[in-house]
């Protein structure tokens, strides 16, 4: 079993051959799929393909790219995606120095105003880093995220910051970034990373593993970052795999029951 903890069939790369390509994830071992809806256009498609689909759940938040165009009306439209039984986090949010489509404050702004809404709605949350590792850290240790737990999305960095996000209780997900020739740190933060915080992704389309790229990343390549894994962990496909599934299933609150997936409490 395979949960993919970020993708992104609700985008239109999958618009000439969504139904195959989700098919092909579940002939991969993949049951279950976190879809992530990240500005208004992606959440509005992915609500309705979350319900259609009894092995999907659903992630909402404001991508830090689009932090400007945030405002009331947006805000409505994120809380009604919030209010179905199938969410299970709230993301991806966070910071983005690479696009700098924003200055900080607006950035952070919106950031610690989606935390605020995921701490009301008692939702871990999805953090999207890029070139932004110390504001992120200032402001996750600020705003208490041991609480509410999460997730730092398709985890790039190198094993001391991997070390300070997990010392705020984070979960560290890894995508096809770590099957990249280049990326032998990540690797490392992978052979290191507690059993109980390591999840896998695959952030399609983006970021597509080895041997794969090149093409249209899918859910389906989430075994060649599971292999990778456990090659990096000295154990086999099928501990990384059920690993990353219990932990998904933990931090989400879920369990699968009688052919869907059921909101739990876990202790």
């Amino acid at each position: 079993m395979l949960f993919d903890t970020h993708t992104h069939f609700n985008t239109d790369a999958f618009d000439e051959d969504r139904e195959e390509a989700i098919q092909r994830a579940r002939k991969a071992g993949v049951s279950g799929m976190a879809i992530v809806g990240f500005d208004e256009d992606s959440i509005r498609r992915g609500m309705p393909l979350v319900q259609a689909n009894a092995d999907m759940v659903g992630i909402y938040g404001w991508h830090p790219t689009e932090a400007g165009k945030y405002d009331q009306r947006i805000e409505e439209i994120l809380l009604t995606a919030l209010s179905s039984s199938k969410v299970v986090a709230m993301g991806e949010m966070g910071l983005d120095f690479f696009w700098d489509e924003d200055p900080l404050d607006v950035q952070e702004k919106i950031l610690r105003r989606q935390i605020a809404i995921a701490r009301e709605r008692h939702l871990p949350i999805v953090i999207h880093n890029r070139e932004a590792s110390e504001d992120i850290y200032r402001i996750l240790k600020d705003e208490r995220v041991w609480e509410i737990g999460g997730i730092m999305h398709t985890f790039g960095e190198d094993l001391e910051e991997a070390k300070r996000f997990l010392d705020l209780g984070m979960h560290l997900s890894f995508s096809g970034v770590a099957t990249f020739k280049k990326t032998k740190e990540v690797r490392e933060v992978a052979a290191y990373c507690p059993a109980d915080r390591l999840l896998l992704e695959t952030d399609s389309p983006y970021l597509t593993p080895e041997p794969k790229r090149g093409q249209r990343n899918e859910t389906a390549n989430i075994r060649y970052v599971c292999n990778r894994i456990a090659d990096a962990r000295e154990t086999s496909y099928e501990e990384v795999a059920a690993l990353s599934y219990q932990n998904a299933c933990r931090l989400f609150g879920i369990e699968w029951q009688e052919g869907q997936w059921v909101k739990v409490k876990h202790v």
